[in-house]
């Protein structure tokens, strides 16, 4: 399966750089507990270095997930390309 990086979760005053909203495809509301707990792989472009992370719960009803990554993502990262597994 695979899904975009829409953004970092972020409050008002702050980012944070570890989490971020992935859109899946294929993913509603009502199928989020089947996508809870896959691991996330981003590949960074120009390096090819992989960013490992996990679905962790979903945010909102639009199929959309946050997922908690290892290490901080790039900035490039948003609009990307991830996998799940």
């Amino acid at each position: 399966m695979e899904g975009y990086i829409v953004s970092f979760r972020r409050g008002q005053k702050r980012y944070y750089p570890r989490q971020v909203l992935v859109e899946l495809k294929g993913v509603t509301y009502k199928d989020a507990h089947k996508v809870i707990g896959r691991k996330v792989v981003w590949i960074h472009p120009v390096t090819g270095e992989k960013f490992v992370g996990r679905i962790v719960k979903m945010h909102g009803r639009k199929g959309r997930a946050i997922a908690y990554f290892e290490h901080h993502l790039p900035g490039q990262a948003v609009g990307g390309k991830v996998l799940v597994s």
